[in-house]
């Protein structure tokens, strides 16, 4: 059912585009009720505007705090057309309806952001009008257009202008439902900030704003549909990929550049080879199956790389997810077309590269652009009726804070084994081991029960010489079993955390195979 809108309150804050918006409404014979600053900025381009006060009959008073919250104004907006009763009551006390609603409001989430706001000024920023008419324009959508995101203005005057000045129902609800979402998130951002930051001093007198707890006591998620994905986990799964709102980089945000539609594990083993390769400064290329590395190498080229990488457990690399920390070229490309791959992400790709690439048209080709690196902020993991939250593990280890614990000092060429080896184990599911070089992984020993078996099923899977490579244990080994039988597989150094009860053990055990042992003091468990 369409509606034909002749009277529009405009009062927004982000004055984007209203100029353009309110001249066009005027164009179609819609008269305009405005306040405050937006009602000036609309009169300065000449546009006819009645003031809000005019309205009610009333001025703005306690420095605007109060200048929409009245029976005048929400008489217009609530009152349902067809309901012959509602409209004997607006004409009996002279309330004019109002159509649409255009609004946006206080900046209450930049505020708080600004680590120089008093208390006064962030309370100062939540909007109350705003808000009002939000939700009562939205509640009353059947007969009432309500319009708070400037990317929709111009959307909205198209459909008026293809109508005559109408809107349909199907319009008027989609923006009904933004209103409510734009609303609802506004206002988890001001209890998030009452019961986080908003605290009393030692007084009880004084108001004082509180750095942002790591670990807030209240946290509130909005999430917003990006889009389908091909299947969950599994095929008889539906899934969905949804973005943080205020987020607007990282793998989520990946552009697709070809290929087939993505599925759940292609996202996950996505943002799992994305994260690996973004620990490296120097060109690498990660290569991950289920979230584990099965290949990774660094090099001067990215072609040398890939094939360094690919060389790490090529039958595992099939049908694996590629990663790079850099821009893609055409011979690292036409490289990679020889060999089944599922997905590849990047920073970007040169012409080349993409010709390369389009003649394995169901490859799935991901753009990340220009990236801050190493993810901040929390991560989650989903329990049965709830969340788990914890810090992200950011840490990358600096060579000095390697202490060597073994009678044996590790050699140059060890120790960078050592720190790649480290730097690669953190991101392989726990219980986890790698055998490696300096920049090249040999092999894997992921997600095991036992931490002994992590280190036999990596020397069973690799395929590169194990003579002379180190071994990186994401824990402490608690019995000496694990370095015997690293030592027996070829390995003359090992990376670990330490800790365990066991310590002198494992390390009488290192002295007496004649390997060097380090221990980092940080723990890497990937459950």
């Amino acid at each position: 059912m369409e509606r034909k809108i002749r009277s529009a309150l405009i009062s927004v804050y982000d004055k984007r585009g209203v100029i353009e918006l309110a001249q066009g409404l005027h164009q179609l014979g819609v008269a305009i009720i405005s306040t405050g600053g937006t009602a000036r900025v609309l009169q300065q381009q000449g546009i006819p505007v009645r003031d809000v006060s005019e309205v009610t009959g009333f001025p703005e008073i306690l420095d605007g705090r109060v200048k929409t919250l009245h029976p005048r104004i929400h008489g217009g907006l609530l009152a349902v057309r067809e309901n012959q009763a509602h409209r004997q009551q607006v004409a009996e006390h002279g309330i004019p309806l109002i159509d649409m609603v255009v609004v946006n409001l206080y900046p209450f989430v930049q505020t708080i952001a600004d680590p120089g706001a008093t208390v006064q000024a962030i309370i100062e920023n939540i909007d109350i009008g705003g808000p009002t008419l939000i939700r009562a324009a939205a509640k009353n959508f059947h007969d009432v257009a309500v319009v708070v995101d400037p990317n929709d203005y111009q959307m909205v005057l198209n459909e008026m202008r293809r109508s005559e000045g109408g809107l349909r129902l199907s319009t008027r609800l989609a923006l009904a439902r933004k209103a409510f979402a734009h609303t609802a998130e506004y206002d988890a951002a001001i209890a998030d900030f009452f019961t986080n930051r908003l605290v009393l001093d030692e007084t009880g007198k004084r108001l004082t704003v509180g750095e942002p707890s790591v670990l807030p006591a209240r946290y509130s998620l909005t999430l917003h549909k990006r889009q389908d994905v091909r299947y969950g986990e599994n095929p008889h799964q539906q899934a969905a990929l949804y973005h943080l709102s205020g987020e607007s980089v990282g793998v989520a945000f990946a552009e697709q550049l070809q290929g087939k539609e993505l599925s759940f594990n292609n996202f996950l083993d996505l943002d799992a080879a994305w994260n690996l390769a973004n620990e490296f400064e120097e060109p690498v290329c990660a290569i991950i199956k289920h979230t584990n590395p099965c290949g990774v190498a660094t090099a001067e080229t990215l072609l040398e790389a890939y094939t360094k990488a690919r060389a790490t457990d090529p039958v595992s690399a099939f049908g694996g997810i590629i990663a790079f920390n850099r821009r893609v070229d055409g011979e690292t490309a036409n490289e990679i077309t020889k060999m089944f791959v599922e997905a590849i992400i990047a920073p970007d790709y040169d012409r080349a590269a993409l010709e390369a690439l389009a003649r394995k048209k169901n490859v799935r080709v991901m753009r990340m652009g220009e990236t801050d690196g190493v993810p901040q902020g929390l991560d989650w993991k989903r329990i049965t009726g709830g969340l788990l939250l914890q810090t992200r593990d950011v840490h990358q280890l600096r060579r000095e804070e390697v202490r060597v614990v073994s009678e044996r000092q590790p050699t140059e060429e060890e120790m960078k084994g050592l720190l790649f080896a480290w730097t690669v184990c953190k991101h392989v599911k726990s219980n986890a081991i790698v055998f490696a070089r300096p920049g090249q992984l040999v092999g894997v020993g992921a997600g095991q029960m036992s931490r002994v078996d992590a280190v036999k099923l990596a020397a069973m899977k690799a395929v590169l010489p194990l003579e002379g490579t180190v071994v990186a244990s994401d824990a402490f080994f608690p019995f000496r079993d694990g370095v015997d039988e690293a030592v027996k597989a070829g390995a003359t150094a090992i990376i670990q955390p330490g800790g365990s009860i066991r310590d002198e053990e494992v390390i009488a055990a290192a002295n007496e195979h004649g390997v060097a042992m380090v221990f980092t003091g940080i723990r890497h468990f990937r459950h």
